[in-house]
């Protein structure tokens, strides 16, 4: 059984958004409150995260997580991963923290953070990470527990999403090639992007994420990275398929 805890399900400014008037910014229901994406994997006695972002500390600690075995990361963008200093107290605890990642992501992630990652520029008390890359044509074990990488396009940058079991998550996704869509056969849960209703160059809209989910035909579908562009949770999800509603952060998946 895999146990999969929604960190965040907001896109890259969060919601509420800094100085915004929008009507969701001012909703009471807590399901409008949204930190940036990232999801919390518990399999066995092991813990691990798909992406890192700049909420990563406070996720952390709402979710009073604490042991961190290892992160995979999504892509380089600032949402995904600038959560990565924060890491230090798991760090201090535990030693070297597996990162799973594409070559790219690394040296992006090399060149931003290079108090980290140079060994040229390391500083004292700086986390330390053992690397592991990956691509989408080879899966990847952890604890056993094999996960399958799926390549999607956002805007013009390739990122991955991920598999484990019958479990797949994507974010930041615009457009999937058909044999990337293969993977995604015999899903119980999907959770993929939806930013808005609107047209987005780099991310799919509602409309463009459900015909995703009409090919695919999984059990259950849950979008994530949403925009307060989307509108209010409860009216977002009452006009949606049975089978597909918004995320929320603090949701909790079972999956086997």
């Amino acid at each position: 059984m895999i146990k999969i805890t929604f960190l965040g399900t907001g896109t890259s400014q969060g919601i509420p958004v800094i100085g915004s008037d929008h009507p969701v910014s001012f909703s009471d229901d807590l399901k409008d409150k949204r930190l940036r994406s990232s999801i919390l994997i518990e399999y066995k006695d092991f813990n691990f995260v798909i992406d890192c972002g700049p909420d990563f500390r406070q996720q952390m600690l709402k979710t009073n997580c604490r042991k961190l075995d290892a992160i995979i990361f999504t892509h380089e963008h600032a949402d995904h991963t600038t959560g990565i200093d924060d890491v230090r107290p798991y760090f201090f605890r535990q030693g070297k923290i597996p990162i799973y990642l594409h070559e790219r992501v690394l040296n992006s992630l090399h060149n931003r953070f290079a108090y980290i990652f140079d060994p040229k520029q390391k500083y004292p008390g700086a986390p330390d990470f053992e690397v592991n890359l990956i691509t989408k044509e080879n899966d990847f074990q952890i604890l056993g527990l094999n996960i399958t990488p799926i390549e999607a396009v956002h805007y013009k940058l390739p990122v991955l999403g991920f598999r484990l079991g019958k479990f797949a998550y994507l974010t930041d996704v615009k457009t999937i090639s058909d044999k990337e869509m293969l993977k995604l056969n015999g899903l119980d849960a999907l959770v993929i992007n939806a930013l808005r209703y609107e047209s987005h160059p780099s991310h799919l809209n509602i409309e463009e994420a459900l015909e995703i989910v009409n090919q695919v035909k999984p059990k259950q579908t849950f979008f994530t990275h949403i925009s307060h562009n989307m509108g209010f949770h409860e009216e977002v999800c009452s006009n949606l398929p049975k089978s597909v509603s918004l995320a929320f952060d603090g949701l909790v998946l079972e999956v086997d």
